[in-house]
Formats: structure tokens, sequence, C-alpha cells
């Protein structure tokens, strides 16, 4: 059980797969703890209760709505604690860079509780609202100018390739069709859209017709992907020998991602088999702690519908 000072309140975000990370990721006291998605800290809370108060634990996030949430969990968690705002993947890189060690890192990926249930975020399709859906909203490039400024080949490619939308090609062409007429300024506009878009049998099919869409363009606006692929081995670089990497993702691109690192950063050798001798001097970095993907229980898709989609891949780093 947490202590009472770390239990959350009713009305706070409920942490994925929690038990799963706490257990894998196994805090000890006097350890230093990177939560590098931290969002409304719910997992934080957790890890930190771990620490005992002894040991450090370092927060990072882009979203500049974090700080709150982070000055609430700094004065619960008696710890010392640092949050640090950006690019999760650009600060895992300079904390490597400066010699910073680490003994567990959390990634978990996609986008938090806190910001869609902000409807001026413009990351749900439930809420009409500015079509934004930037993690920073000092970032360039928002939802909105890639919907009304990108052309329809690449709407399509970026719908078929992050949302696996089986009708990319139509909704891009209906997105044409109407921006040509004045811009599509809110999630309302891009949900009628879509629903204009696609067959009606479809429109009332598995889920809301627009959350692939909305997925897809969320991943684009932030480089979700981009950034997964430079943050994985910064994290590596980061842990300590002995350090553990939990990593949950929502999507298959994601988690295909995540699968092929720690698969490669477990091998030894990766030259080419007709080579006679080894000549990359690659040894395995990495040990999975476990084999399938971890996924949620009944039990909490019965308390929170979110977590769905969530899969838990985790590592310890070898030396």
């Amino acid at each position: 059980m947490l202590p009472n000072a770390l239990q959350p309140n009713a009305t706070d975000h409920v942490p994925v797969l929690a038990d799963e990370v706490r257990r894998l990721l196994a805090v000890q006291p006097g350890e230093t703890v990177v939560d590098a998605t931290f969002g409304a800290g719910g997992h934080a809370a957790l890890l930190a209760a771990d620490l005992h108060g002894e040991g450090r634990f370092v927060a990072i996030d882009r979203d500049p709505n974090v700080r709150p949430y982070f000055e609430r969990f700094r004065r619960r968690a008696g710890v010392s604690a640092r949050l640090l705002r950006g690019d999760f993947s650009v600060v895992l890189e300079q904390l490597a860079g400066n010699g910073f060690g680490a003994d567990a890192i959390l990634l978990d990926l996609g986008v938090s509780s806190m910001q869609l249930d902000r409807p001026e975020r413009g990351f749900s399709y439930a809420v009409d609202a500015p079509l934004d859906m930037r993690m920073d909203p000092s970032a360039e490039g928002s939802a909105r100018e890639l919907v009304n400024e990108a052309s329809e080949r690449d709407l399509q490619s970026i719908f078929r390739r992050y949302g696996e939308e089986r009708y990319a090609r139509q909704i891009a062409r209906e997105i044409g069709r109407r921006r040509r007429k004045a811009p599509i300024e809110r999630t309302g506009e891009l949900v009628d859209a879509v629903r204009a878009a696609i067959p009606a049998p479809a429109r009332f099919g598995d889920g809301h017709p627009a959350k692939r869409v909305f997925q897809a363009l969320r991943i684009a606006v932030n480089d979700e992907l981009g950034a997964l692929e430079r943050a994985l081995p910064a994290a590596l670089e980061l842990l300590r020998p002995g350090g553990r990497l939990a990593v949950i993702s929502f999507h298959s691109l994601e988690d295909r991602q995540v699968k092929r690192f720690l698969r490669r950063e477990e091998r030894g050798c990766v030259c080419p088999p007709d080579f006679p001798i080894c000549v990359c001097g690659h040894e395995p970095r990495l040990r999975a702690l476990h084999r399938k993907a971890i996924r949620p229980t009944p039990a909490e898709l019965a308390a929170n519908p979110r977590a769905s989609s969530a899969r838990l891949r985790t590592a310890r780093k070898v030396g």
C-alpha cells in the first residue's frame, strides 16, 4: 500500500499497468528513477513510494501544464525530485551526455489523460474545440496547420501509416474538398469530414469513426515515433548496469519499434551471416524481463477502459 501522503485522489489520473510497472522496475531505496513521461504523475507516485525517502526522482515532460501536478507530487513524495521540461528524447540524450546515471526509467507513450480531458487542447474527437493536438503548446506545427496545408497525398499517407485507417484516401479527399471552401479550424469540423467520407456502415462500427484519424494526426504533429526512436538508445546509455527500462505503448507501430530495439540489444554479433568472423564487436546490452508484451487484466480494463491498447515491455541492462 502507498503511504497516505501518496495516495491518489479520486479525481487523479489512473496510471496504466501500474502494478506491473512497479513490480518489474523494482525500485529500491537510494536509487535514481527517471519518469520520462510524467503527465499527471500517476506512475511517479508509485515509484517514488518505493524509494522510501532515499534516492532521486527526475521527471520529464514537454507539456508546461504538468507543473502543478509535479509540485503536488514533489510535496508528497518525500525524495529529491526535479522536473525537466522538453521532448523526452532530447532530455534523455542530454542527461546521458552529461554522465548522469539512472537505475530505473519509465516511458509511458502516447497522450495523457490530463491532455485528453482538456477540450481546449484539441486532442479529443468527442468534444468540439480548436484543432491543435500539440503536447507542447509552444511548439510549431499544430494539427490545424497539418490538416489545412499538407497535400492530400501526404494526409492519406499519415492516416494510413499512423492510424491504419482503411478509408485514408477518401478522408484525405474529403478534407481537401472542404478546405478549398474554408479552413478546417475545429475538431468538430474534422469529425464531420471523416463521417462524410466513410461508408455509412463504418460510421457505426467499432469505436468512434474519427478515432484513427485523430490518433494519426497526433502522432504526426508531435513526431512521436521519431522521438521514441531517439529516446530508446538514449535511455539505454543513461541506465547503469543492472538498471531497468519499462516502456508502455498504445499503438502497434510503437510496440513493434520497442520490440525490435530490445531484441537487437539482446543479441551479440550483428554481422551479416556470411561473414567468417565477427567484426562488429557488438555485445548484448539488455536482457528482457519477459518475452511477450504484458497487457491489462480484465479487472483493469473494467476499471479503466482507456488501458485497452496498452502494452508493456521491460528489460534490464547487463554489464
